[in-house]
């Protein structure tokens, strides 16, 4: 009798370490659940699938949380040797309309409006300038 209570007991702490690791795996928090009121404008990725991937995305904020903005970008998808950049613009500021790729992503007329820039280069490291121009 004293077996099949452990076993029982056992298993009972096996489905809960279980539910629990479930739980934590769909409560991860998101971009939905940050208060800066993040909105994606425009995005571009280049068509090179062989060499490095380069994506940029254009953002308008409500409200400039800086570390929000960070942990934006950090959940932002990123190719290895590749490079990601976001652009973050107040939400009624002006804001590109079109991007392309190289060092100068849009019309320099915006420059102004660019509150942030986070950067995830080839090798994974990470910049995130404030007021970048």
């Amino acid at each position: 009798m004293k077996r099949k209570s452990f076993v029982y007991f056992l298993i009972a702490g096996v489905l809960v370490l279980i539910f629990f690791m479930v739980k934590n795996v769909f409560d991860q928090p998101g971009i939905s659940d940050m208060k800066a009121g993040f909105k994606e404008v425009i995005k571009y990725r280049n068509d090179n699938n062989t060499g490095p991937i380069q994506r940029i995305y254009v953002v308008t904020v409500k409200d400039s949380i800086w570390k929000e903005m960070k942990d934006y970008g950090n959940l932002m998808p990123h190719t290895k040797y590749g490079n990601t950049k976001v652009y973050f613009f107040m939400q009624h500021a002006n804001v590109p309309e079109s991007l392309q790729p190289g060092a100068v992503n849009f019309d320099p007329v915006f420059n102004k409006d660019c509150i942030a820039l986070y950067e995830k280069s080839a090798m994974s490291q990470v910049a995130f300038n404030k007021h970048p121009y």
